[in-house]
């Protein structure tokens, strides 16, 4: 049986959101359940090593298979899809009216969508928050004069 040293060794991913009452959550996914919350980001991340030991220790009295985190090295990066031909030609289409390869194309399309459904699970002070951050990075990036909100 691995140890808890092991396991508190190992690089598990924490998200941090605002959680909608003027604070954060830090959670670990790889670990169900296990958060932190805090009225700063800094405070629910220092707390998140505490919920982590603690859920890993339970997890390892109770027997439970403990999850190690995924790791990028586990992926290659491609995949095989296979699509109806009336779907290859369309996104073949469109990828030449944009002037960009399929492949370059389907990328864009995956991102965008995958970054959608990610953002219809925030609450809406959530993305409020992220709106907000957007809007302010975009004056930051652009001249004067293509900044038109």
């Amino acid at each position: 049986m691995k140890s808890i040293e092991y396991y508190m060794s190992l690089p598990y991913c924490i998200e941090v959101y605002p959680d909608g009452n003027d604070g954060y959550a830090a959670v670990c996914p790889d670990l169900p359940g296990c958060s932190s919350t805090g009225s700063t980001r800094e405070a629910a991340i220092s707390g998140i090593d505490t919920a982590m030991e603690s859920w890993l220790i339970n997890a390892l009295n109770k027997g439970i298979d403990i999850p190690e985190p995924d790791r990028l090295d586990d992926y290659s990066g491609q995949f095989k899809l296979r699509i109806p031909k009336s779907l290859h030609r369309q996104l073949a289409v469109n990828a030449k009216k944009e002037g960009i390869s399929m492949n370059q194309y389907c990328l864009y399309l995956l991102a965008r969508n995958d970054a959608l459904h990610c953002s219809m699970t925030l609450s809406t002070k959530q993305r409020e928050i992220i709106a907000e951050g957007l809007h302010t990075s975009l004056e930051d990036c652009l001249p004067e004069e293509q900044v038109q909100w």
